[in-house]
């Protein structure tokens, strides 16, 4: 399984904001740091704090501040939310392809769902705050813009 860009983003941002201390750094100096597009980490900013995990503030004094919510969110329901709730695979079929003709009597599509499940069951009781203790914490903080 592989998370999809905005589900890293979002663990990154929060894990950079986690240890900011009093610093509040913008969408912009995030999107620097992290070597992403800008108008892509404003979406994932944006989302954070619809979900009541970051402040976002504007102006002179603004920038991004985590939350106590964000502090303590647990990593698996983080990921559950950005991943949604889909399977693995797509069974069904789209627009522009067929259903699978195993459907009907596969045993594939449930074992998957079963191991994406625990999965995120392994990520429930990790926080936020645990995943920046030492040594990641001290090696965010030394982070800067690529060249």
């Amino acid at each position: 399984m592989r998370l999809l860009r905005s589900t890293d983003l979002a663990l990154r941002v929060l894990m950079r904001l986690a240890v900011a201390g009093d610093s509040n750094p913008t969408t912009r100096d995030v999107s620097e740091a992290m070597d992403v597009p800008y108008t892509h980490a404003a979406k994932v900013v944006a989302e954070l704090q619809r979900m009541g995990l970051l402040t976002a503030r504007r102006g002179r004094g603004g920038g991004l501040a985590l939350t106590e919510e964000g502090r303590t969110a647990s990593v698996g329901a983080l990921v559950r939310a950005f991943e949604g709730e889909g399977d693995v695979v797509d069974c069904e079929g789209t627009a522009t392809s067929s259903p699978c003709p195993l459907s009907s009597a596969c045993r594939l599509r449930g074992a998957l769902r079963r191991a994406q499940e625990a999965f995120f069951a392994s990520l429930d009781p990790v926080t936020v705050a645990d995943i920046v203790s030492a040594p990641t914490g001290p090696l965010l903080l030394g982070i800067s813009p690529r060249p």
